[in-house]
């Protein structure tokens, strides 16, 4: 695909540039959003997506998996929903048990308000995000790669919710909060949505070349300094720690694990990629800090009765 990894990344800087221009024809505003999922599907992780209704969170992954030429499928989590509706059953047919194959069997999966079904339901996507494969009556079968789950959550109703387990939230690299559009953007949504207007999205990139970036982004050196730093900075965030600053034995119960070490200096390197450096430095792991930790992290009372918020905490660590 290319020939060397610095005209790979030439490449791949000039192709996400044409992946935000492509999902931007539909999707107004929201930058940040679009560049945290897009980072998230180089580094072949997943991603949380939390925000109000109307913010366009369903629209911008189906916009997302069309550009990247993928397999998309929508799961709308319930209460009554089952295991075997995501992952698929045996079915008899003849003589014999058929595996009949649920919306799993995709590339891109959006869990649509995924704290609104039970956690045995919730727990079905485990196996598939960690392992891209899918247990069913002691028989493996491999999903097809490139393979993500962008799952949203409504912040308002809690009635009626599960709220995700830890080990399952630590599955995702990036807690994406998705804000209000500004009046300009919102005057820009309302004239593009209330008038004929079909926007053809285009195809950027092809599921060969999404692995690629994704082996080329693995490969993107990292010095020692900088792994040392990310390691430092996480484990900071771990109350009564070595070197743990103050704040955060006042206000926080739990911090990130080694998953968060991993994802940061990950998604740092896809960070640097897509500004066109060869090598992540200081301010790329500062430019994904936020998201990676906002829901590894776990404030305490304290914290929540004197409205520290968490992006207090891990400005103050860094």
């Amino acid at each position: 695909m290319f020939q060397n990894d610095v005209e790979g990344i030439q490449i791949l800087q000039q192709k996400y540039q044409l992946l935000k221009d492509e999902v931007g024809k539909v999707i107004v505003g929201q930058d940040k959003t679009v560049e945290l999922v897009l980072l998230s599907i180089l580094c072949d992780s997943h991603s949380l997506l939390v925000g109000v209704p109307g913010l366009a969170k369903t629209l911008l992954v189906k916009t997302i998996a069309q550009a990247l030429d993928l397999k998309y499928k929508r799961i709308q989590f319930t209460p009554d929903l089952m295991p075997s509706d995501i992952i698929g059953t045996e079915m008899l047919e003849g003589s014999s048990f058929k595996f009949i194959k649920g919306p799993i069997f995709s590339n891109i999966i959006l869990a649509d308000e995924i704290n609104r079904t039970p956690p045995k339901t919730q727990a079905a996507l485990l196996e598939a995000m960690q392992e891209r494969t899918v247990t069913v009556g002691g028989v493996e079968y491999k999903l097809d790669l490139p393979f993500f789950v962008l799952a949203t959550q409504n912040p308002i109703e809690q009635e009626g919710t599960y709220p995700l387990p830890e080990a399952q939230l630590d599955r995702f690299m990036f807690n994406i909060q998705l804000d209000y559009p500004s009046i300009e953007e919102e005057y820009q949504i309302v004239k593009q949505t209330t008038t004929p207007n079909n926007i053809e999205v285009n195809k950027i990139l092809t599921k060969d070349e999404i692995i690629a970036f994704q082996n080329l982004v693995r490969k993107i050196p990292v010095t020692d300094h900088l792994i040392q730093y990310a390691v430092n900075l996480i484990a900071a965030t771990r109350p009564n720690s070595k070197n743990t600053n103050q704040i955060v034995n006042e206000y926080i119960s739990w911090g990130a694990g080694p998953r968060a070490s991993q994802a940061i200096v990950l998604a740092a390197k896809a960070y640097a990629a897509i500004h066109g450096k060869f090598a992540p430095d200081i301010e790329d792991v500062k430019a994904v800090c936020i998201p990676i930790l906002r829901h590894r992290i776990i404030r305490n009372f304290k914290a929540e009765a004197e409205d520290v918020s968490l992006e207090q905490i891990v400005s103050k660590i860094m």
